[in-house]
């Protein structure tokens, strides 16, 4: 079932178009996520959909209808820019805001305990929010996000502010999510977290959709190009090669992409071999972070030509 569908969205501040005929749509027990590099337009789309801002022209449908006021309560926003109020202790955070969303106090309360509980954070319930790391912060403010258990989630930055550990947990938890069919609209700049995570993307730049589809599909649309190779021995061997691009490179690791045919990827092979002590040698697929630094690379050379 489509949740959440925008068309042709523009939006323009004086000289400056924000967000130019972008169109997506989010589906129920999917993870979509809304790409592009600082200053994109992924922000300003996001306003747009959750009713803060409007657009100049574009429309966007909720449960297949306009969005407006009175869709609010079915989606849990998780914006970039914190909202919590630093006095209020925790607990009567969450239940302000469950109230907002028009649950009942019991029930808030109920749900707020339950959360904390998930998230290891039940010890902070009468602490105030001026007294919690920005971590902890950042996880009382995902609590309020979903609290009133909304068919359509949408986080902007959702990770920031969060150790390895409670990373983990909330991709977890953002998971479990989708298993009960919630629709999850995720915007994030770290691309290993969006292709553990999303079904679908939208990689936009300068305001405009530059790629846009299955996550599976794109990475298969380019091709198994990048070599991995783990290795014992001289690493200078990799400094002169020919048609070689290196990618990402540590000790006794390397990830390039040879610009040429399989025979000569062979020949390469057999002349690591006379050279260096080879553990693993892997022909694979890019990864989402090398799609999306190409694609939007080659829309900035375009844009300077």
């Amino acid at each position: 079932m489509t949740v959440l569908r925008a068309e042709k969205l523009f939006k323009r501040y004086g000289n400056f178009v924000a967000v130019d005929n972008v169109s997506f749509s989010v589906e129920s027990g999917k993870i979509f996520g809304l790409l592009g590099p600082n200053g994109a337009g992924k922000t300003t789309s996001i306003r747009i959909v959750t009713n803060i801002i409007a657009p100049d022209s574009g429309e966007v449908y909720l449960f297949n209808e306009t969005a407006g006021p009175k869709l609010q309560e079915k989606i849990g926003y998780l914006p970039e820019e914190r909202g919590l109020y630093k006095k209020l202790k925790v607990i009567e955070q969450l239940l302000y805001f469950g109230q907002l969303k028009g649950m009942k106090r019991s029930e808030a309360l109920q749900k707020a305990r339950f959360w904390l509980f998930k998230m290891n954070a039940s010890d902070w319930e009468n602490k105030k929010i001026q007294e919690l790391s920005k971590g902890m912060q950042q996880k009382v403010q995902f609590i309020s996000t979903i609290l009133h258990d909304p068919p359509l989630v949408i986080l902007d930055e959702p990770f920031s502010g969060l150790d390895p550990i409670n990373t983990e947990l909330l991709k977890q938890i953002i998971l479990d999510l989708k298993e009960q069919g919630k629709a999850i609209m995720l915007s994030t700049h770290i691309m290993s977290q969006v292709e553990q995570l999303c079904d679908e993307i939208c990689l936009i730049d300068h305001g405009k959709v530059l790629l846009s589809g299955n996550v599976r599909d794109i990475k298969k649309s380019y091709g198994k190009d990048t070599i991995l190779v783990e290795y014992e021995g001289d690493s200078n061997v990799f400094n002169d090669l020919k048609d070689v691009q290196i990618i990402n490179r540590s000790e006794n690791r390397i990830e390039f992409r040879i610009n040429a045919d399989i025979k000569v990827i062979e020949k390469f092979q057999k002349e690591l071999l006379s050279k260096v002590l080879i553990f693993r040698y892997e022909l694979m697929e890019p990864s989402l972070n090398e799609i999306f630094i190409d694609v939007v690379t080659k829309k900035e050379k375009l844009i300077e030509n």
